[in-house]
């Protein structure tokens, strides 16, 4: 009997659901806004530079976990019946990944290291299974990549079961080797490596899925200072707190979506590597977007628990978390634009001397640091309006 899948499941490229976003593809997103709450809880709790470094794995991981799937339903269709399936049944293996993160390097470090071998792994397996009898090309590619995951979840599997000690250079050592088969193109003896430029896809598709992981993270921080500010008492300084928060998170909604997601897709469709570009921008790029969001809702709990406090964790959390989205904007627009945004760029600079401020210990409150990060993010998204306009360019959002 022939390996594969007998009915072909992948997208059709002659109908408009090769661009479309389904809608099981939004109910797997939706365990990921419990994974990113879980993971802010994790980091405001552990402000630390060992909680530093776990939750930078965590975030990761999850980053990675997630993209990896965008790009595995950019060529099979939800809409058929198994993939639907296999979406869902991932969808589960999410929530056992959420709910484990919280004692991730405790006692369920073998409860998350499992849920995210079996992720990566039964992805990789179920589209290699999927297309071997419809594009022998893509399964042969996802093949490769399925040695490189399996070798990997060995060290995530051999992490959590060691101690802590072994545990954390065990599992960065496994993001490092599927990060690494990524940029080197997963090669293997006697196998020719992955080339991106035979690969098609779709830019709308890829575009649209990673904007809604974006909104998905804006999201689960007003979600996490929503519960905040209901867990306080109304005052001066946690109806300040709720105000800046949002303020910031709108204007971090303004400087993604006014202009530079609608380019993406534009741009992805007009390269002559999409699948190379596509990688750039939505694999890579947008880890330190994603990082930054989660790390802003950190900060605004941290605006509305202690909003007097000051000092060194507390100026890290606050403009480091704008100065990582920032910095992934900055990348985002100058590989699709070719051109460096100067309101971005001044806005970096902006909270780079805030921060200073804040680390020369000079006494600033988080709620007054966290005002004037607000009013920083909130000129960027002014000032890349203005640039629009002055450049006839139409808005997106």
């Amino acid at each position: 009997m022939a390996f594969g899948m007998a009915r072909d499941v992948l997208r059709p490229t002659d109908s408009p659901r090769a661009d479309r976003v389904t809608y099981v593809e939004l109910f797997f997103d939706l365990l990921f806004v419990l994974a990113l709450t879980q993971l802010s809880a994790y980091l405001y709790d552990n402000q630390t530079p060992l909680g530093a470094f776990e939750g930078v794995i965590m975030v990761c991981a999850l980053w990675w976990a997630w993209v990896s799937t965008t790009w595995v339903t950019n060529w099979l269709d939800p809409v058929k019946l198994p993939v639907r399936a296999a979406v869902i049944a991932l969808a589960f293996v999410a929530l056992v990944m959420s709910v484990s993160i919280a004692e991730a390097f405790g006692e369920r470090a073998w409860a998350f290291a499992i849920a995210y071998v079996v992720f990566q792994v039964g992805r990789t397996a179920f589209i290699v299974w999927a297309t071997a009898r419809h594009d022998r090309r893509v399964a042969r590619d996802f093949s490769l990549i399925l040695c490189w995951t399996v070798a990997g979840g060995a060290l995530w599997i051999a992490g959590a079961l060691m101690p802590l000690g072994w545990q954390l250079p065990l599992w960065a050592a496994a993001l490092a080797l599927e990060l690494l088969g990524t940029v080197l193109g997963f090669p293997v003896p006697g196998r020719e490596k992955v080339r991106l430029s035979s690969w098609d896809l779709s830019g709308p598709h890829i575009a649209e899925r990673t904007s809604l992981f974006v909104l998905i993270a804006l999201g689960e921080g007003l979600l996490v200072t929503g519960f905040a500010f209901v867990d306080k008492e109304s005052s001066v300084a946690s109806i300040a707190a709720m105000m800046t928060a949002f303020v910031a998170a709108a204007a971090t909604w303004w400087i993604y979506f006014d202009h530079g997601e609608r380019i993406g897709a534009e741009a992805i469709e007009a390269s002559d590597e999409p699948a190379r570009l596509a990688r750039t921008v939505y694999t890579w790029v947008h880890l330190p977007i994603i990082a930054g969001i989660v790390l802003l809702s950190v900060g605004d709990k941290e605006m509305l628990a202690l909003p007097d406090q000051h000092g060194l964790a507390a100026t890290v959390v606050v403009v480091g978390a704008p100065i990582l989205f920032l910095t992934g904007t900055v990348l985002f627009r100058r590989v699709l634009e070719g051109r460096w945004a100067r309101a971005q760029l001044i806005g970096l600079v902006a909270l780079v001397l805030l921060a200073g401020v804040g680390l020369a210990g000079v006494i600033v409150t988080v709620l007054t640091l966290s005002i004037a990060t607000a009013l920083v993010l909130v000129g960027v998204a002014a000032g890349e309006t203005v640039e629009r306009l002055r450049r006839g360019r139409r808005s997106g959002g």
